[in-house]
């Protein structure tokens, strides 16, 4: 079996309670993963282009 249907099989036997808790916790663990992958993409350039292209778009 694998990590992944180990852990999808550990959570449907969760109670409620503790599936709310683990449902907070991974919002605030992916969340933080989102924003670190923002963050490496903007040091290395990535989003430069997309920035570019919404000043553009700005009225004057």
């Amino acid at each position: 079996m694998s990590t992944v249907q180990e852990i999808e099989d550990a959570v449907r036997s969760l109670s409620l309670k503790d599936l709310a808790t683990f449902r907070a916790w991974y919002m605030e663990f992916d969340a933080t993963a989102w924003d670190q992958q923002i963050e490496r993409d903007i040091a290395q350039g990535r989003l430069d282009a997309l920035a570019e292209e919404a000043f553009e778009d700005l009225p004057e």
